[in-house]
């Protein structure tokens, strides 16, 4: 009875320990939070207790950019998850693993551990997990410039989040949803998505993180960009900042930097984009965000064009490209390809043009960046799209036009638009 009794108290103290460590990191106090953690960590003999500390742990890295830490939390937190022996715990932590992962950029990596996810055979609580899955999933897709699997995801993200009413999941899909329209070229829909994540907030994020606040912020604030209402996008932008610098939300505030960046880029003041673009990379290079690498080298690239300075213009390329080749971007070479055919046909290289050109199309061809109604492309220039049931995207207009004829990729016959 003795051992029993101090056992549970042992567990209780591990439970005050980690309110303590939530009540400081909730008050911006983040190092004293993580130093009360790692106590908890070093001292407790309750695998629940250890495996809570660690999911702690896990969330605060992650918003602190601290991507490396996030992963070795996450491989110590599946151990734990198998000396619990429930499936409850193991899917958790493997979704811990798979969000590490995807903050690094292993994509592959990423869609490899959902899928262990989504294969497990837990309880309630754990297909209650299957929304920030499929989320996971959807954006490492959406990395890889899988577009229609990415849009599959996000659609299953957003069925799971509105039959369980998680009004914070929705607002994370919704700006995953604005990302993937942004890359795409629908920039109503790229607004949207955001928009409808800021209107969550506000009726429903009374007692939620900052953070969501930020995240639609920013995302509105690069689709303002996009649609060139640039006072609105830099109020956007502002207001990201703000809050991302009041919580030390590194990763955050590179995208915000990168966004200025691009602001001042589209206003041609080059001279002030350009420490902007410094700023960003520096903090991405430091996080080991290497899909943000590639955005700023491509707003660097085209302010060197803007100065008529084509030689550093391709030496930036060449930096991005490792990169996008490194990540499987197919989306970051495509548009890498694009600005090599714009700058060799200044300088009149026909062979190297010609080269640039005939790799653009070949990755369209592999993205399937081209409207299956009317042959013409995708992404290169704003459009109104509509997605299918099946996930397959094409021009609204084609589909409006459509009849009854059906998918012509996939061959299914409904056409009643998707979810997104």
């Amino acid at each position: 009875m003795r051992l029993f009794n101090a056992w549970e108290m042992g567990q209780d103290q591990t439970k005050q320990q980690i309110e303590k460590g939530l009540h400081l990191y909730q008050s911006n106090q983040t190092e004293k939070a993580l130093r009360v953690w790692m106590r908890v960590l070093e001292k407790s003999a309750d695998p629940a207790g250890r495996f809570r500390v660690l999911g702690c742990l896990i969330t605060a890295h992650a918003e602190m950019g601290r991507y490396k830490d996030m992963l070795k939390f996450a491989v110590v937190q599946i151990d734990t998850a198998r000396e619990l022996e429930d499936p409850d715990y193991l899917t958790e932590s493997y979704l811990n693993l798979a969000r590490s992962n995807e903050k690094l950029c292993e994509f592959q990596k990423t869609i490899s551990y959902c899928k262990t996810c989504l294969n497990m055979q837990g309880t309630t609580v754990s297909l209650q997990l299957n929304g920030q899955v499929s989320l996971s999933m959807g954006n490492a897709f959406l990395g890889l410039s899988i577009f229609q699997k990415a849009l599959e995801c996000f659609e299953k993200a957003l069925r799971y989040a509105h039959n369980n009413d998680d009004k914070m999941l929705e607002c994370r899909v919704c700006c995953s949803l604005g990302n993937f329209y942004a890359q795409i070229k629908d920039y109503e829909k790229a607004l949207f998505f955001p928009c409808k994540a800021a209107e969550l907030v506000n009726d429903y994020g009374k007692g939620w993180s900052l953070k969501y606040r930020a995240m639609s912020q920013y995302h509105m604030a690069v689709a303002y960009r996009k649609l060139g209402h640039l006072a609105d996008a830099m109020d956007c932008c502002e207001e990201s900042m703000k809050i991302a610098l009041q919580h030390g939300d590194r990763p955050l505030q590179a995208l915000c930097l990168l966004c200025f960046a691009d602001i001042h880029r589209s206003r041609k003041d080059v001279q002030t984009a350009f420490p902007r673009y410094d700023s960003s990379m520096s903090i991405m290079t430091e996080i080991g965000n290497r899909l943000g690498l590639i955005q700023v080298l491509l707003g660097v690239t085209k302010c060197w064009m803007i100065q008529k300075e084509l030689d550093k213009a391709l030496e930036s390329i060449e930096k991005a490209q490792e990169l996008a080749e490194g990540l499987g971007n197919k989306l970051g070479l495509l548009k890498l390809h694009c600005l090599c055919e714009r700058i060799y046909r200044t300088k009149g290289q026909q062979r190297e043009l010609r080269d640039h050109v005939v790799k653009f199309h070949e990755c369209v061809e592999e993205m399937e960046l081209y409207c299956g109604m009317c042959g013409e492309s995708i992404g290169e220039k704003n459009n109104q799209l509509q997605a299918l049931p099946c996930s397959h995207f094409f021009h609204l207009k084609c589909l409006q036009t459509n009849g009854s004829r059906g998918c012509p990729n996939c061959r299914r016959l409904s056409v009643k638009p998707g979810y997104v």
